[in-house]
């Protein structure tokens, strides 16, 4: 009796225990099939973005990934609304898209950080326009380095500027633009976010925590309106050569601002939810698993964290050793 009680025990462990590898097989499978949909055949197999509209509105649009996105859609066959706070780079910018691509541009001067009153202005220059994309990509970070919540310049006034543009951009901007997409019922709203806010990251406090809101705001307006063929992607990138990140070279696991702006835009129609390109999604995977939410917010991980040096200090004593 006891060696028919161990066998059907055995059994049932054996029977338990196939499911939790067949389960993890099919996860990890459909896993890879969306990843390979996404950043492989997507390379051979593009949306094509004109069928969202005419024009594609795009914040933060004159440096960086801001650039690279309004550079791309132009290529892409799009005319092109750039907004941001320099004129002079605005107009760079225009004449860019206009003469390489033979594109219309339109361009708006306005600094996101100065909260809700700018809004009302944007609207009225955005008027009459059949927008089709809209990328909300202007934000900043509210210090160059790691840093303590409380160690940062000017603190009260910096938080409201990264408040006003990581979180307020998002929302009133998608509240633009949003209404005609519902009434056509087309529409793309590409929101960049960041791997920062993907998982809880210390020493960048506030710039996760507003990447974090962008991403959950992405996920769940593209529940509500994806049935009514409006899009909403979230892009979470990893490291990117910008000024942000001060100019980093470009490797494997770093990506130009070009380059990822064109992959990110292959993902469109794949993905709502990406890291934008192949190398940054393989990243995505390693550092949960090696970087798990425990280990990141230790005290033993946050002190090593406060010792990296400053790399905008680091480069000032390297220009300085030169001179």
């Amino acid at each position: 009796m006891t060696h028919v009680l161990d066998s059907v025990l055995l059994c049932g462990l054996v029977f338990i225990g196939g499911l939790y590898v067949l389960y993890y097989f099919v996860t990890w499978s459909w896993r890879c099939w969306r990843g390979l949909r996404a950043y492989v055949l997507s390379e051979i197999w593009h949306v094509n973005l004109k069928t969202y509209g005419q024009w594609a509105v795009v914040t933060g649009a004159t440096s960086g990934i801001g650039r690279a996105y309004a550079h791309e859609l132009s290529r892409r066959g799009l005319d092109i609304v750039l907004i941001s706070r320099s004129e002079d780079k605005l107009h760079l910018v225009s004449k860019e898209i206009e003469s390489q691509y033979g594109r219309q541009t339109r361009t708006i001067q306005t600094d996101f950080t100065e909260g809700s009153a700018i809004y009302p202005a944007i609207a009225r220059q955005l008027q009459g326009l059949d927008i089709g994309i809209l990328v909300n990509n202007v934000g900043m970070n509210y210090t160059g380095h790691f840093a303590l919540f409380l160690e940062v310049p000017d603190c009260e006034q910096r938080i409201t500027q990264v408040v006003n543009c990581n979180v307020l951009s998002v929302t009133q901007m998608t509240r633009l633009v949003l209404p005609r997409m519902v009434e056509r019922g087309r529409g793309l709203i590409i929101n960049l976010s960041s791997e920062a806010g993907a998982r809880p990251q210390p020493l960048l406090a506030l710039y996760s925590s507003t990447k974090t809101f962008v991403t959950y705001f992405s996920r769940c307006l593209n529940s509500e309106y994806q049935s009514r063929g409006v899009t909403v992607q979230c892009v979470a990138p990893f490291m990117v050569s910008t000024n942000m990140t001060h100019n980093i070279p470009v490797n494997f696991l770093v990506k130009t601002a070009s380059d990822f702006a064109r992959e990110a835009l292959n993902t469109v129609g794949f993905s709502s939810f990406t890291s934008g390109c192949l190398s940054h999604a393989l990243q995505n995977i390693a550092l949960s698993v090696l970087l798990p939410d425990w280990l990141r917010l230790s005290s033993y991980c946050v002190s090593r964290l406060e010792n990296i040096p400053d790399p905008m200090l680091t480069n000032e004593r390297r220009a300085g050793k030169q001179d």
